[in-house]
This record gives structure tokens, C-alpha cells and sequence, in this order.
């Protein structure tokens, strides 16, 4: 039977005063299903923290007990999938009516459900999840905004993008768009894997060709986590900086 260690961690960063991101993770009592999820909330102050919260409590309300259930269909894992981002924004709607001062707030929401050997992976806006495999980086996901737009239809280049004014600004979010249907896939995942769930302060402020060194060796995923979170604060990680970790053992 698969079994997996998870760790994770969250940092207001080097220049905000206030982490509006969450992260949350399970792992079933028989250690064969994992939940992860993270979410960057957008909004100003206190309204961004609003929503992640909102979005992170709906996925564990919804899927959280179903990791206890053992032999479950893909595809109604897929439908419980969907709808535990219907709750989350139908929540995040209500709380914004109910005080206006929040009227702005949404977030991004990325998970993974992993059972046995299969991970099955959603999201909306541009927090990531990544599998590493043997010392590869593979994102797993495609970032929900304007500049992914851009490098898709050829307006730019990777090399342009920083130097992009609008490069995170999102065409997909929870509490922003009507549209919340998740894009989702599943993998396979052999012994030894990981996935790597991150806000875009992870990656904003360490690129991804500087993870293996801090990844690599004995230590542990907590330590692995601490030693992503505290690299990208030594560079000065301008955003919230948000990561989850499961290794399959």
C-alpha cells in the first residue's frame, strides 16, 4: 500500500505585513489518500486572508471525510472535486455581500487528492503544483492569467515577461469570474515522487532551477519545505510564500 509524508508552510514574506495565503493538508487514517491545498488570496488587507480561508475550509468540508472511503470512482472524485470550488465561491460571494468593506477579495485555489498511486490535480488562477521526478521539475498546472495568455499566442517571449507590468494579474479566480470550473488532470506516482503545491511567491522569488539543491539529500519534507520558504525569503520574496509537500514513500 502507498504511503506518503506531507509537510507544509507558510510565510508572510520579506515586505508584507500580512500572509493572505492558507495552506492545509490531511492524510487518511489507513495513509493511503492525501489532501493538499493551497490558495493566495487577493483583496487588500484582511480581505484576501478572507477568502483563502474561505477556499481552503470548503475543500476540507467537502472532500476531507471522503479520504476515509476507500475504492472511489475518478470520476466522482472529479465531481466532489468541482464541487467543494462551487462552495468555496459561492461562499466567498456571500461573505462579500454580507460586508462590503471585502468587496474585492477572491483567491486562487490549487489541490491535489492523492489516492494509492494516482493524483488527481485542480485548480484556478496561478498557484502551482509540480511533480519531482529523479531530480526533474514538471509543473503540472497552467497559470489562469494575462501573461500565459500572451506567451501561448505568441505576443511575447519567456524572456519578455518580466518585464511585463500585468504579468500576474489573473483571468481566472475564485470570487472574480463566474467561470470556477477547475482545470483539472491526474498523473500516476511512483515511489519516491513528490508533489509540490506553492503560491506564486515560491516561484516569483526562487525559480524553479534552484529547487533541486534544497530538495535533494536526507532530509526530511518539513526540512525541505523550511529550506524553500527560508531561500526565497534570503531573496527577498516580495509576495506570501506558500508550500505544501508530500513525498510518496
Amino acid at each position: 500500500m502507498t504511503c506518503f509524508a506531507v509537510a507544509g508552510l507558510s510565510d508572510a514574506g520579506v515586505r508584507r505585513a500580512v500572509n493572505e495565503d492558507a495552506v492545509a493538508w490531511r492524510v487518511s487514517q489507513a495513509g493511503d489518500q492525501a489532501l493538499l491545498v493551497v490558495a493566495d488570496g487577493m483583496g487588500g488587507y484582511a480581505g484576501g486572508g478572507v477568502a483563502s480561508e474561505l477556499a481552503v475550509a470548503a475543500v476540507l468540508e467537502v472532500i476531507g471525510p471522503k479520504l476515509e472511503i476507500p475504492d472511489q470512482d475518478p470520476m466522482t472524485m472529479d465531481d466532489a472535486i468541482q464541487a467543494a470550488f462551487n462552495l468555496a465561491q459561492r461562499r466567498i460571494l456571500s461573505r462579500r455581500q454580507q460586508m462590503p468593506a471585502l468587496a474585492k477579495m477572491g483567491t486562487t485555489l490549487v489541490l491535489a487528492w492523492i489516492r494509492d498511486d494516482e493524483a488527481h490535480i485542480a485548480h484556478l488562477g496561478d498557484s502551482r503544483c509540480y511533480l519531482i521526478r529523479g531530480g526533474e521539475v514538471q509543473c503540472q498546472t497552467r497559470d489562469d492569467t494575462v501573461v500565459q495568455k500572451m506567451l501561448e499566442d505568441g505576443s511575447i517571449n519567456e524572456r519578455d515577461v518580466p518585464k511585463v507590468p500585468f504579468r500576474n494579474v489573473l483571468t481566472r479566480a475564485l470570487g472574480g469570474s463566474s467561470d470556477v470550473l477547475a482545470s483539472m488532470r491526474r498523473i500516476d506516482l511512483l515511489a519516491g515522487d513528490r508533489l509540490l503545491l506553492c503560491s506564486d511567491g515560491l516561484t516569483g522569488a526562487l525559480p524553479e532551477s534552484c529547487w533541486s539543491g534544497l530538495l535533494g539529500g536526507e532530509a526530511s519534507p518539513a526540512e525541505q519545505v523550511r529550506q524553500l520558504v527560508d531561500a526565497s525569503l534570503a531573496n527577498q520574496a516580495s509576495d506570501n510564500v506558500s508550500v505544501v509537500l508530500l513525498t510518496v514513500l
